[in-house]
């Protein structure tokens, strides 16, 4: 079984952290932690990755955190995979020269797929993340909001990650945004379901982790990682339980 990685996330709204309850601007916890300190705090844990989010760019384009990724890149050693924004190859390949591991790119993916497998054949695979994040409708079909998942998308899950899939993607972040923020649990039954079908893709599962069993869950499940933000913030996993969870052998 190939690595599984544990993901601690920042997202960044205005220089704060903040968590955001499925993906609503208007539904915002800030925290008093600065940015940098806390990617500082998740090295010294023992984080090899940190996903950072640009959230005023997810919404209006343009990263802003280029010198907060630097500072991180230079002051720790974490790897960063970061977005928001990201609206042209310019802006992928400013972001990998501002110090990025890997670029994730969301809206972009799920409006103009053709342009963007371009640049997972052109870049390759392990500098690229996508973030195909989910909202089942009345259906019971899972759509692909864009635009900070502020608009509704037209696209499916199943789809597009599947064309994807044929083109050489490798890195896959799927979050389930009626769990982001909740505290509810992961949708493991989705991320189960994924990893079944697209057994080459590192997923990565995202919203609702509460505690490491919810770490165990996915990593059972056949996920690459997850992505942990505000059961961090809040205090109700420590980050050494969850590395050493992911770190477990199923």
């Amino acid at each position: 079984m190939s690595e599984f990685i544990v993901y601690p996330a920042i997202d960044v709204r205005e220089g704060a952290v903040v968590r955001l309850r499925q993906g609503d601007y208007g539904a915002e916890t800030r925290y008093a932690a600065d940015p940098l300190a806390l990617a500082k705090q998740y090295a010294a844990a023992g984080a090899t990755w940190l996903h950072l989010v640009d959230l005023d760019a997810a919404r209006a384009g343009g990263y802003t955190l280029a010198p907060l990724l630097g500072r991180i890149k230079r002051e720790t050693r974490l790897k960063v995979q970061t977005g928001g924004g990201v609206r042209s190859e310019a802006d992928v390949q400013a972001l990998l020269e501002a110090g990025a591991d890997r670029v994730v790119i969301g809206s972009l993916a799920v409006r103009e797929p053709a342009r963007v497998a371009e640049w997972v054949g052109r870049l390759g695979a392990e500098r690229i993340t996508l973030a195909l994040d989910t909202r089942r409708d009345e259906e019971g079909r899972w759509r692909l909001p864009v635009h900070g998942w502020t608009e509704a998308g037209g696209r499916e899950l199943d789809t597009l990650a599947a064309a994807y899939a044929d083109l050489g993607l490798r890195h896959l972040l799927c979050t389930d945004i009626a769990r982001d923020g909740m505290l509810s649990g992961p949708n493991i039954e989705l991320y189960r379901y994924l990893c079944g079908r697209f057994p080459h893709l590192a997923v990565q599962a995202s919203g609702g982790a509460r505690d490491a069993a919810d770490v165990a869950a996915a990593r059972e499940a056949g996920c690459g990682g997850i992505v942990l933000g505000k059961a961090l913030l809040d205090g109700r996993l420590e980050l050494v339980d969850a590395l050493a969870e992911g770190a477990a052998t199923c």
